[in-house]
């Protein structure tokens, strides 16, 4: 009866093509995990804390950083670079904070990527919904805003 159990908001469940084995996908963080989600049952937090890489790209509302004057890369090339340093931290190969401070476009490389505490209203909608949907210590995959594409950590 335990799986019939409604899985916390964003959460579904998913069959492994390659492992024939299920897994649990969270659409708001684009995040995959093997064990089932359960809710905290504590509710939400006013405000969170966490880091991010961002990669710009062509599209991005300001297509320029402290890296790079003028961004040329696509929108494709952005969510492989972002991939690219997603695997590198999984595997132990990077820490997320070396990597952001060394290739994130936006200013809170300085800090490791660190942007501090928010609050509701503070960000944009999709990086704001990922980032309370994650748990202190999780990373999500992949997400996209005005800005360009985002890893984000939860931290706090």
């Amino acid at each position: 009866m335990a799986d019939e159990e409604k899985l916390p908001p964003g959460w579904e469940k998913r069959m492994s093509r390659s492992s024939d084995r299920v897994y649990y996908y969270n659409h708001t963080t684009n995040s995959s995990q093997w064990e089932r989600p359960v809710g905290d049952g504590r509710g939400e937090p006013d405000k969170v804390r966490c880091s991010h890489l961002l990669v710009k790209h062509i599209q991005s509302r300001r297509p320029s950083s402290w890296r790079e004057q003028n961004i040329t890369r696509t929108k494709d090339e952005a969510l492989e670079l972002i991939q690219k340093y997603i695997d590198q931290i999984k595997c132990g190969q990077e820490k997320f904070e070396s990597l952001a401070s060394q290739f994130s476009d936006c200013s809170s490389a300085r800090n490791g990527g660190d942007l501090g505490q928010f609050g509701r209203g503070q960000m944009q909608k999709p990086f704001e919904d990922a980032s309370f949907a994650l748990k202190v210590g999780e990373m999500s995959g992949p997400i996209f805003t005005d800005s360009g594409v985002h890893v984000i950590l939860r931290t706090g």
